[in-house]
């Protein structure tokens, strides 16, 4: 795609948003604007983490955004989320990102200080964040019933493996993003805003926390179940092995095609035969209830 400028003239600031730079520009955007060349190099770098760093003339902001849809299957920082570059200071705000953030189009508050608009944004990347934590929250309920109520031994470990990373890879971004903020310095007229954002991550990161030893637990649940239903169909194999391979050498015996054997000669011979099987799995049925196995 294109580079695409778009310039927002408030009273006090002028905002400036940067979509799809490509690699080239790098120069024109440095010189341009009057910015250091290796941040505007870091802004571009797909998967670069949440940074803060002051400078004399600006400050250099990179935060995340969660962008992964609910069927996509996140191993990675780059496919959970994507990034959003900030260069402001009391004059201007440039904003610099690849990806396309709908919540970008639809300002249309008259920001009275570049701050104001700064938190704003920040405020919407954290949005991003919310309805993600309620979906895997949902899931790894779904998941739940489905063990414990339903008794379901066909939940899919794939997708028990992926709501775990996608939660452990967002609960750490969001580390990283709190660490950041709290380095963000705002007018005094801002700090209740930028406090509700720092609120805000408090009860994100402790969400996705509960998620992530959620999913920990049913992940080491769900093999346990296996493991102990795997244990019973061996114990019932083996009950039947214990009652049949008794029997089974005694059928073999008298099943053999040997002329000298007394007892194919006795008239009561069959019945005996069936007599002494039935006895043996009797007594092999008593001690297994003594035993507590049946």
């Amino acid at each position: 795609m294109n580079t695409t400028i778009k310039r927002t003239n408030y009273k006090l600031f002028e905002w400036i948003d940067i979509c799809h730079p490509e690699a080239e520009d790098l120069n024109q955007i440095a010189q341009t604007y009057h910015l250091d060349y290796f941040q505007i190099k870091d802004s571009l770098d797909v998967g670069h983490l949440p940074k803060f760093e002051k400078l004399p003339t600006y400050n250099f902001l990179i935060l995340r955004g969660y962008t992964a849809k609910e069927q996509d299957r996140v191993t990675n920082v780059n496919e959970l989320s994507n990034k959003i570059a900030f260069f402001y200071n009391q004059d201007k705000i440039i904003t610099i990102h690849r990806s396309e953030f709908d919540f970008l189009h639809r300002i249309t508050v008259d920001f009275e200080q570049s701050s104001d608009l700064l938190i704003y944004i920040v405020h919407k990347l954290m949005q991003t964040f919310v309805a993600p934590s309620q979906i895997l929250s949902r899931e790894i309920d779904d998941i739940e019933h489905a063990i414990f109520i339903k008794h379901d031994s066909k939940i899919s470990m794939e997708d028990l493996y992926f709501q775990k990373t996608e939660t452990r890879i967002a609960k750490k971004l969001l580390v990283i993003t709190q660490n950041i903020i709290n380095q963000i310095e705002v007018n005094e007229k801002s700090k209740t805003a930028l406090q509700d954002i720092k609120d805000q991550l408090v009860s994100l990161i402790l969400v996705f926390d509960e998620v992530s030893e959620d999913a920990n637990n049913l992940l080491n649940t769900y093999l346990s179940v296996n493991t102990q239903k795997s244990n019973d169909v061996m114990k019932l194999l083996t009950i039947f092995s214990a009652f049949f391979l008794p029997l089974t050498f005694i059928a073999g015996i008298y099943g053999m095609n040997f002329e000298h054997m007394p007892e194919l000669k006795w008239h009561a011979g069959y019945f005996f035969t069936l007599g002494l099987m039935f006895a043996v799995a009797v007594i092999i049925y008593l001690w297994f209830r003594r035993k507590h196995i049946l």
